[in-house]
């Protein structure tokens, strides 16, 4: 049972944030269309998980597309940044292209524009075409140096191997792991690995990973919420291909006119990548464990008590107020606040500055707010 406590080798993207807190309108979304199951030789759940561990993939280029429906309230227009609210509900489309640890390159295509992210060796590049610019970050010895996140990346997981590479680390105990039906993708036989919480607190159903029958490669990443058959995120391959890509799909040309400011990258004190999680910010705590984790945060400069004006302690002004005041009404013996809830996450905003939230419903939520 080692290897479900083991991370997949496959690192070929550029990173993206896993957990996101997501207020902006959901639009409602289909899955992705149906193919009759093929006939594969039978595969435990073990044997599936040994296959994402030793898979090796020397190039691959192809289009993903994101659907996300997460049942939130319409609040886009009240938070700042919306294009960032925009990214991560409805529908997007990616093209991707893999050519070893060192090249990888996303493209973000939808109604905003492009948006590209282009690794080739020490060089990441990034560059938006709504306002042609473009950013460069030099990367320590061997890319050791912490890769930015930059603003015109997207804040989902970019395809499904990286959303599976996220998934796969909350395997423990908790988790029931097991097969599913096989399927076809982007043309491609796959087998499926279902992962599902066994705590019924947590509003997460089962995430679903399709992986390719002959690659290993994960090529549809599903995450149902509770009480539905559909997917409220999805993240899949259209059409992919396994060949080296050429040396050019690396090659940043700015295109004319646009301007590129050099950045600094970061670098961890081990030298590393700091790929920490939430909880190591010393006003960021996690009550709990597993899929009912929540994460409890002091909003910045927050303070006991509730302003005169009726705005949550330390909360900002103008549009966070407006959207605060746009969410239900709570109180309870944890004291009082605000709500948001969705398909597959809640969070609380307490009137005493703190902010609570977590793949679990309300009710754990006010549980941990008593602490």
């Amino acid at each position: 049972m080692s290897v479900l406590r083991s991370r997949p080798v496959l690192r070929w993207l550029v990173p993206a944030t896993a957990a996101v807190a997501v207020i902006g309108g959901g639009a409602a979304v289909g899955t992705f269309a149906a193919e009759a199951e093929p006939s594969l030789p039978p595969r435990t759940a073990a044997q599936l998980l040994v296959d994402l561990q030793t898979s090796r993939l020397e190039g691959l280029s192809g289009t993903v597309v994101q659907r996300a429906d997460l049942g939130l309230p319409p609040l886009v227009g009240l938070v700042p940044g919306n294009d960032l609210t925009t990214l991560l509900t409805g529908t997007h489309t990616l093209r991707v292209w893999y050519s070893g640890p060192e090249r990888q390159r996303v493209a973000l295509l939808d109604t905003l524009g492009e948006r590209d992210v282009i690794r080739n060796g020490r060089d990441l590049w990034t560059w938006e075409s709504r306002t042609n610019t473009a950013s460069h970050h030099t990367l320590g010895d061997a890319g050791a140096a912490e890769k930015p996140a930059p603003e015109a990346a997207p804040s989902m997981p970019a395809t499904p191997q990286e959303a599976a590479d996220l998934a796969l680390r909350a395997i423990d105990p908790s988790t029931e792991v097991s097969v599913g039906r096989s399927a076809t993708v982007a043309g491609r036989d796959a087998y499926e690995l279902v992962l599902q919480p066994r705590d019924r607190e947590s509003l997460v159903h089962q995430l679903r990973i399709a992986i390719d029958a002959e690659q290993h490669v994960p090529l549809r990443f599903e995450v149902l919420a509770k009480g539905s058959d559909q997917p409220a995120v999805e993240v899949a391959f259209t059409q992919v291909d396994y060949r080296r890509p050429d040396a050019d799909q690396f090659t940043f040309n700015p295109p004319p006119g646009v301007t590129v400011s050099e950045e600094s990258a970061k670098r961890s004190p081990a030298g590393r990548p700091d790929h920490s999680a939430p909880t190591g910010d010393p006003q960021v705590r996690a009550v709990g464990e597993g899929w009912t984790t929540v994460l409890v945060a002091r909003l910045d400069g927050a303070t006991a008590g509730k302003p005169a004006d009726g705005k949550p302690a330390g909360a900002p002004d103008a549009d966070v107020s407006k959207l605060l005041g746009g969410l239900t009404a709570v109180s309870g013996d944890w004291g009082s606040g605000r709500l948001l809830t969705g398909k597959l996450f809640s969070v609380l905003v307490t009137d005493d500055g703190r902010v609570l939230a977590g793949a679990v419903t309300p009710e754990r939520l006010y549980q941990a707010a008593r602490g």
